[in-house]
Parts: C-alpha cells; sequence; structure tokens
C-alpha cells in the first residue's frame, strides 16, 4: 500500500527544513521531506550566513526581521536547549560614497526605521572606531544596525529537522523525484526512484533545481542558476567576531565581508555571477584573475589586507529569478503546488519566516505577511520586486 501525507516536500535545504518544522507545528500530522542528497548538502552548505534587515525592497524587510527575531531566540524558538544557529551578533554595516547609490541607501535605512529597527547613522570617526580595519575616507554615508551579524546555515537547518522530527515528521534523503502526479488540475503525490508518495499538497523548496517544476507541469519557470565565488582571505590584522558584517556599496563589485575567525575575512562580490546551463553544486575554478580583482577592491577599504593571503575558497550557486527575489506561495493552474523558489542568495536569512509562510499557504492558512508581491504571476503582471542599488546586490 502506497503511504500518505497531509504535505510532502521536496528539498531538504534551510527552505524546506523550515517548512516541514512549521507545518508539523502549525497542525499537519504527517509530512515528508525528501531530498536528493543530504540535509543540508546543497546549496544551503555554500551559504556566507549573513544575517541583516537592511534590504532596499520593503517586503524583504518584513521577512527579515521576523527571521532575525527567530534566530535570536533560536533554542527557545524550537523548544530545544540544544537547538543553535551559530548566531554571532556583531552588527551590520553599511556605506556608500556620493553617488547614485547613496539616495537609495538613505532611503532604505529611513524604511527600516520607521518599522522601528534599531538603525543609526555614524560619520566616518565612529564608523573607524566600530570597525577599525576599514578606512572610510570616502563614506558620505554609513549605516549601523547593531541587530544583525550573521550565523550557520548547515546548523540552522539540521536544528530545523530535529525539531520536526520530535514533530513526527519522515526524512528521507538520497531520493529523487522523478515526477509530480496530478490528476484534474491537481496534486495527488509525487512518483521517485524509491517509490510514490501520496498528498494533495506538495511544497517544492528546490533551490537552483526548482526548474525541473517545469518538466513536471508544463509551467515555465523564470529560474536560472548562477554561481558566486566566495574568498577566505588571512590579513596581518584580525577581524574580530566583535567587527561587523560589513557591505561596501562604493566597491565596483559592492563587496560584503564579515569575520571567518582570527585575521581571516569572508569576502564576495553583490553583483551578477556566471549564468550556468545546468543546476549543479559542484565547485567551479575560481580564476587568479577574479581573486586578484577582489584583493584590489578589498586592500582600497581595508588597507592592511593589502598583503592579505587567499586562505580558502569556494563558489555557491544562487538560484536568480528575473528580479533577483524569491516565488512564495501557490503556482498558478495546480491545485495543491506550492512553491519557494528563487532567493538568489538571500534564502538563509529569510529561512525562518518563509518557511512559516509557505506552511501557512499550504495548509490554507491567513500568512503572516502578504504572498501577492512574492507571487509567480507578478513576472506576467509586470510588478517586479526590484531593489534599487541594481541586480545582484541588496535587494
Amino acid at each position: 500500500m502506497m503511504q500518505s501525507f497531509d504535505a510532502i516536500v521536496i528539498g531538504a535545504g534551510v527552505i524546506g527544513a523550515s517548512t516541514a518544522y512549521h507545518l508539523a507545528a502549525l497542525g499537519a500530522s504527517s509530512v515528508l521531506v525528501l531530498d536528493r542528497g543530504m540535509i543540508g548538502n546543497g546549496t544551503t552548505s555554500q551559504s556566507s550566513g549573513i544575517l541583516r534587515t537592511h534590504y532596499s525592497v520593503p517586503e524583504n524587510i518584513d521577512l527579515a526581521l521576523k527571521s532575525w527575531s527567530v534566530f535570536t531566540n533560536f533554542a527557545e524558538y524550537l523548544g530545544d536547549d540544544e537547538a543553535s544557529c551559530g548566531l554571532v551578533k556583531c552588527g551590520y554595516m553599511i556605506t556608500a560614497p556620493e553617488g547614485d547609490r547613496l539616495s537609495p541607501l538613505r532611503e532604505s535605512i529611513e524604511h527600516q526605521r520607521s518599522l522601528g529597527i534599531e538603525v543609526r547613522l555614524v560619520d566616518q570617526k565612529e564608523a573607524q572606531e566600530i570597525l577599525p580595519i576599514a578606512q572610510f575616507s570616502d563614506a558620505a554615508l554609513t549605516g549601523f544596525e547593531p541587530e544583525a551579524g550573521f550565523a550557520d546555515a548547515y546548523m540552522t537547518t539540521t536544528s530545523f529537522i530535529k525539531a520536526a522530527r520530535r514533530r513526527g515528521v519522515t526524512v528521507r534523503e538520497n531520493i529523487n523525484v522523478i515526477r509530480l502526479l496530478i490528476e484534474g488540475g491537481k496534486v495527488t503525490g509525487v512518483e521517485t526512484d524509491a517509490g510514490t508518495f501520496l498528498s494533495n499538497t506538495v511544497i517544492s523548496t528546490q533551490n537552483i533545481w526548482a526548474s525541473e517544476i517545469q518538466g513536471w507541469t508544463g509551467v515555465s519557470i523564470p529560474l536560472k542558476p548562477e554561481r558566486h565565488a566566495v574568498l577566505s582571505l588571512e590579513g596581518p590584522k584580525p577581524y574580530t567576531y566583535s567587527m561587523p558584517v560589513f557591505k561596501d556599496l562604493g566597491s565596483p563589485g559592492m563587496l560584503y565581508c564579515r569575520s571567518y575567525g582570527g585575521n581571516q575575512m569572508l569576502v564576495s562580490e553583490g553583483v551578477v555571477g556566471d549564468a550556468l546551463n545546468a543546476p549543479d553544486t559542484t565547485q567551479g575554478d575560481i580564476p587568479l584573475d577574479y581573486i586578484l580583482d577582489v584583493g584590489a577592491q578589498v586592500a582600497e577599504r581595508f588597507p592592511s589586507f593589502e598583503t592579505a593571503g587567499l586562505a580558502s575558497s569556494w563558489t555557491g550557486v544562487y538560484d536568480v529569478t528575473p528580479d533577483w527575489n524569491p516565488v512564495i506561495g501557490p503556482l498558478p493552474g495546480i491545485e495543491g503546488l506550492f512553491v519557494g523558489f528563487g532567493f538568489s542568495g538571500h534564502g538563509f536569512k529569510l529561512s525562518p519566516a518563509v518557511g512559516k509562510i509557505l506552511a501557512q499557504s499550504a495548509l490554507g492558512k491567513p500568512t503572516d505577511v502578504s504572498l501577492v508581491p512574492y507571487s509567480f504571476e507578478r513576472f506576467a503582471s509586470g510588478a517586479l520586486l526590484v531593489g534599487k542599488y541594481g541586480l545582484g546586490a541588496v535587494s
């Protein structure tokens, strides 16, 4: 006899793990999670883990704020004293020089403040005191958000999964979904390489593999996988855990960086990456030219890092939509199919809230935030969620 479930989640990355937990917490009595690999081993494992509420898209601020309240209260939220997301609360600093990014930054900070988020403007002298290894001679506007930082995406994912299992959720790894079962425009389950599982509610949190939905349903999925490189640079001066995550709107690559422990800095560009022809999380080559270019940009802002060496590096893959913002909620035309894809590099920081609203939507409950801005239909209607700093940056 085929097993039947209240809901099936495809994908056990951080969004899928959060969704599964919230489905069970909101009353779904039987939930199945299926993953093509191991829990959190896809794009989640490549995350830089930065947490902030700074966005130029107002809707994202709400999701980030709701998620931050979970990250700062993680063990209690999951009802597990041992649960940890690896949070380092070091603050988030963002700076812009004179030019076209100045007024969008000012508007974004004002919007954050209107929501009661603590963000203060700091002058060059105070910025230097907060982040002494950087120089701010070109900074026309710098914002500092003390209630921000970074966390560990893998720890977060496994904690959500553990809490979900405790609530009766079944998690199956190394299982490929071959197709969706659809009858009369309604989902009835999934066929996998380990058999058929039945459910009238299926939630895809497949990240870069969400394009598979197109083959299953015939619905065109606007998604491109894009590879980004992350470098760990070892400098002569420490970038301590008490120093903030830093976003540099003045650098050509709109760099973001954070402490990676000791004298190491984790750094990457916040611009459009290399498009891939197919979803693939295998490590890509990072050209020496790229490393030298990013190193030169880092040295402009962090003078001591002019002599930094490359300690390690990796590539991560983003699931990018045309407006660099996610699709969350029902997929039109197929009853019972819900999706969360296209996070374009900022899925981790939104994952607690996204998992909850996906679960609420799938269970027919009111959602904590409106799903209208994140609807699939926006690409046809033109109501895009476009960030004010340009594609690939802080949406």
